[in-house]
């Protein structure tokens, strides 16, 4: 890893750079894909190098685990909700 190599700096961002990402934990479903979709784009683009690609799989792995801990999430409440609208019903005598 030779800073002669123009290129291979370019490729890779400051490590500064990362620190303008918001924790993927906290993000929002709707952020945490559009960010997702642009990691693919530029990984499947070649705009990124080698170990900048490394860091992007990274980046997108903690995005898709937050994204299915929100759709978890929802489906654990769409489920709480489906079973106390059953139980209401019973309790009304409707079936």
């Amino acid at each position: 890893m030779s800073p002669a190599n123009p290129r291979h700096a370019s490729a890779n961002p400051p490590k500064d750079a990362k620190a303008s990402h918001p924790d993927a934990e906290t993000m929002g479903f709707e952020d945490a894909v559009a960010e997702l979709e642009s990691i693919i784009e530029r990984i499947d683009a070649g705009e990124v190098g080698l170990e900048a690609s490394l860091d992007a799989y990274r980046r997108g792995a903690a995005l898709v685990r937050r994204c299915r801990a929100i759709l978890d999430s929802a489906q654990q409440e769409i489920e709480r909700i489906s079973a106390a609208d059953l139980a209401a019903r019973g309790a009304d005598g409707n079936s």
